[in-house]
């Protein structure tokens, strides 16, 4: 028992002294663990300081940042009320998203606060599916809506229409295509000191060094019928309707069965300046001066020819043009080249003495009419080497894509059933009438412009004695 007992206390003790040492020997571990973490603490404590008083600082700036999501109204330069996010239920936000939709102009975020440049962009489009270029008819899509949807997008815009003094070089009607329309106004610029000046040269290349690549940056965002060629920046006093020295039209055609030598006399018989009331559209209330200025009207060939059929152009040059005046003196060359009238009918209608009046006739098809180019003094566009492969790839792409839809046309005539001259079906064939020209300065003509004004005076003195 003795023994047992002395073994046991011995064991005992020497456990006891076994653990003493142990502690001993962690003791001062924990210690430094336990003031490395209250340092790590310590200098978390100074970070959360630090990040409050960014957070509060980036928190004042974004209070006196200028930037706002606002609903601009592109056709009075006006902006409507600023959209709210917070507050409404799901039948207000349904509500307002209908009334924004019916609302004309465009939806924006502008960047008034950021540097601004005055520039031009010369622009082409495929005319086909739009109805006009200017969007102030309230038709969609125009080509105008789409340009400002895509520098909404790519978040170019510093304001409204009117505070981003935008122009537009020409106003082409529904189906009418260009490769030449320029508009101005002004875009965000990544330069701190853009140049908007009247003098000096805006076009050099350190003017350029860290630009926005407007070409490449507004192509990624339009429609397919729809490209950005060149931009260059203007003087402040710039517009590009006023500012346009020359205007070119083409308006393209087939040339079988044309006596193109007598549509090349009469078109010269326009060249010059005259009073054009009998080849245009007339607008009594708004345009009261009809005399424009035709600098040069010429017929050439193209290099396209479809089974024996060679395409030709009429290229129209001239300062200023009324409305469908050029559809309209091309409808007139037309009847020239068939035979149907002489070339000095020409001469007759442009006296507005001898016809005062404008003789009822159809103006000829819009869709192969092109705005061909604006001539402006000084400006010249500029495209980089990036933006312009794409230009052409896409281009070249899209001229691929038509020239197969024309390839599956032609598949189609190929399949037609043969034309028959069965007498079962003579019965029932309809009797084409026979096509009788009359000559224009016989048939009915419109009201003159006198009358015209006549009847405006009229109805304004109607309108207001009956609210007096």
């Amino acid at each position: 028992m003795d023994g047992a007992e002395h073994s046991l206390d011995h064991r005992g003790a020497t456990g006891a002294m076994e653990t003493t040492s142990g502690t001993d020997e962690f003791q001062p571990f924990d210690r430094n663990l336990i003031e490395n973490l209250q340092s790590q603490l310590r200098l978390l404590q100074g970070r959360v300081k630090v990040l409050e008083e960014e957070n509060s600082n980036l928190s004042s700036r974004l209070a006196s940042c200028y930037c706002s999501e606002r609903r601009m109204n592109f056709d009075d330069g006006s902006s409507s009320i600023e959209k709210s996010k917070k507050y409404g239920s799901l039948k207000d936000k349904t509500t307002e998203k209908k009334a924004v939709e019916k609302t004309p102009g465009y939806n924006t975020r502008i960047l008034d606060h950021c540097s601004k440049r005055y520039i031009a962009l010369k622009v082409m489009y495929f005319g086909r599916r739009f109805y006009g270029f200017a969007s102030e008819a309230q038709m969609e899509p125009t080509v105008e809506s789409e340009i400002f949807r895509a520098l909404d997008k790519a978040r170019l815009l510093v304001g409204g229409r009117k505070e981003s003094c935008y122009s537009r070089c020409g106003r082409t009607d529904k189906g009418v295509s260009s490769v030449g329309q320029v508009i101005a106004l002004y875009l965000r610029s990544n330069l701190k000191d853009p140049p908007n000046g009247e003098n000096g040269n805006h076009n050099s290349k350190e003017h350029h060094d860290g630009e926005i690549d407007y070409v490449r940056v507004i192509n990624r965002v339009l429609p397919n019928d729809i490209r950005v060629l060149g931009w260059c920046t203007v003087p402040v006093g710039f517009s590009a309707r006023f500012s346009c020295l020359r205007r070119r039209y083409k308006y393209l055609f087939w040339g079988a069965n044309l006596n193109i030598s007598a549509m090349e006399s009469a078109g010269k018989k326009f060249v010059g300046e005259h009073d054009f009331r009998n080849f245009c559209k007339m607008d009594a209330a708004n345009v009261h001066n009809y005399r424009r200025c035709i600098m040069s009207f010429d017929i050439s060939p193209c290099d396209v020819r479809m089974e024996g059929n060679l395409l030709w152009a009429f290229n129209i040059e001239g300062s200023a043009f009324l409305w469908h005046q050029v559809r309209c003196m091309v409808a007139v060359v037309f009847m020239v080249g068939q035979g149907l009238e002489d070339p000095d009918v020409v001469d007759i209608l442009l006296d507005p003495v001898r016809t005062p009046r404008k003789p009822q006739y159809v103006m000829a098809s819009e869709n192969p009419l092109v705005l061909h180019s604006c001539e402006f003094e000084g400006v010249k566009f500029r495209c980089s080497t990036d933006a312009g492969e794409a230009l052409q790839l896409h281009l070249t792409n899209e001229i691929r894509t038509y020239e197969l839809q024309a390839a599956i046309f032609k598949e189609a005539l190929l399949s037609c059933l043969p034309i028959t001259n069965d007498e079962s079906f003579s019965d029932n064939r309809k009797i084409k009438k026979k096509i009788c020209h009359v000559p224009l300065l016989s048939r009915p003509t419109e009201p003159s412009y006198e009358e015209r004004r006549a009847k405006l005076n009229s109805s304004s003195k109607s309108s207001s004695n009956t609210s007096s």
